[in-house]
């Protein structure tokens, strides 16, 4: 299936919150825009990204990864590829390029949704509409990459201490609730 079909399929069976309506509408007309909306260079108004949640063996807490041009701790991630089959591969290749960590895919469905602006620096200011997925890990050790400056396991009750953004917070409580679920 090409990647725009399977992207489109992938927000079709997403479950919207009524918080995310809006971003799911924008994330919807993304889809139809006539340049290719998964490539980092669609400017106007954004393109697609990937990123993973990634939940520590005992699913208490999630890693974030320090973002050296934002200066803020994130999920890992970033933009989809050419290479890439499809967002979910993205998201997992993301992982392990900014980690070094292989994870295994805790559900193949999308996770959450974010619409984020991205500062100009090389490129024009321009939005990420990132689709995020969840993954778990086997071990709390992380080889690391030259990518990021510092990672950290950050606890579900932890967050709105290390980073208030309902771009965070939401999530976390999302994989809080995944995890006191018979889903995990």
């Amino acid at each position: 299936m090409p990647r725009r079909e399977g992207l489109r399929a992938l927000l079709a069976a997403y479950p919207v919150p009524s918080s995310e309506r809006m971003t799911f509408a924008a994330m919807n007309a993304l889809t139809g825009h006539p340049g290719d909306p998964l490539s980092r260079s669609t400017f106007n108004p954004g393109h697609f990204t990937a990123s993973a949640f990634v939940l520590s063996p005992l699913r208490d807490s999630v890693l974030l990864v320090h973002h050296q041009k934002l200066s803020r701790w994130l999920q890992p991630g970033g933009h989809i590829d050419p290479e890439d089959a499809d967002v979910i591969s993205a998201a997992r290749r993301e992982v392990l390029e900014e980690t070094g960590l292989t994870v295994a895919t805790l559900s193949d469905d999308v996770f959450d949704i974010d619409i984020h602006t991205y500062p100009p620096g090389r490129e024009p200011e321009h939005a990420h509409f990132d689709i995020r997925f969840l993954f778990g890990a086997d071990s709390l050790e992380v080889p690391g990459s030259d990518e990021i400056d510092d990672w950290r396991w950050v606890g579900f009750e932890e967050i709105e201490s290390v980073d208030d953004d309902p771009s965070l917070t939401r999530p976390f409580e999302k994989a809080r609730r995944w995890v006191g679920s018979d889903a995990s």
